[in-house]
């Protein structure tokens, strides 16, 4: 099978188009941001020899629950902005192991190069989100600018910064009513950012890095990418407004929202 033949997949081209935009809408300077998109194995096998590996990485410790798993994933060190010319070199497809405890290279990675080294906070978070939503397919970690600017500026407390969110846009928490997780400053690749961001994942789909940037999950690109979107464009309206607020939506606003489009916002964040 030409392995060239999986350029005419879909899931390559979103990842080429996503990634381009990320870049161009200023999200992902340098190599900064990293995207995982969960595929079932008849969907590359249309594409790939899925028998055919490449080469084999091990991974940290096992991750059991994704055994037999396929993904695509954006590179170590990669720009997003050169996947859409080269995305051979920049993304991969890869394959996790049947006792998890190593990855195969299926396709990409032409340089010699591997996937993105938060791979072990991409892969808990996915098993976290497949465990409320068997649906699942994406993790995508980007540096959205207004996000992190307000992590310099606002309270760091989740329920705090996710009320703010919902009152920037009234399509917020209609978007996002299980609000935003947040974690503390940690060193991003480390084993433990990927537990603590996995243990957020269970109740939220959006979780922010302080002074780093978020990671955003869903089930499909098109789904995560707009909820990306969308917490970005409220945190941007909140710099803007520098805090200088005369009118905003208030809680009894927001909960006739919510019911209004049957939505249920996260617990203990509006008075009822």
């Amino acid at each position: 099978m030409d392995s060239n033949k999986i350029l005419e997949a879909s899931f390559i081209k979103e990842m080429m188009s996503t990634t381009y935009n990320m870049w161009r809408m200023g999200w992902d300077e340098r190599n900064g941001g990293n995207i995982s998109y969960l595929l079932k194995e008849e969907e590359i096998a249309k594409f790939l020899d899925i028998s055919k590996v490449i080469r084999t990485m091990k991974l940290p410790f096992p991750i059991k629950e994704l055994a037999n798993r396929y993904f695509v994933v954006t590179g170590s060190g990669k720009y997003f902005k050169n996947v859409i010319d080269n995305p051979e070199e920049n993304i991969g497809i890869i394959r996790v192991s049947e006792d998890g405890s190593y990855i195969d290279i299926l396709w990409g990675y032409a340089d010699g190069g591997r996937p993105t080294s938060e791979l072990v906070a991409h892969f808990m978070s996915h098993v976290k989100r497949l465990e409320v939503d068997k649906n699942h397919r994406i993790v995508m970690h980007t540096h959205a600018t207004n996000l992190l600017a307000m992590t310099f500026v606002h309270e760091l407390e989740e329920q705090k910064i996710t009320k703010t969110l919902w009152k920037m846009c009234t399509e917020c928490l209609v978007v996002f009513p299980d609000g935003v997780g947040l974690i503390p400053w940690m060193i991003p690749g480390s084993d433990e950012i990927g537990i603590e961001t996995a243990k957020k994942m269970i109740d939220h789909r959006l979780v922010i890095w302080p002074q780093h940037g978020i990671f955003g999950t869903g089930t499909s690109m098109d789904e995560t990418f707009g909820l990306i979107e969308t917490a970005e464009k409220a945190a941007e309206i909140y710099m803007l407004i520098g805090g200088k607020i005369k009118n905003s939506m208030t809680d009894k606003e927001l909960n006739d929202l919510a019911r209004a489009f049957g939505v249920s916002p996260a617990e203990g964040i509006l008075n009822k």
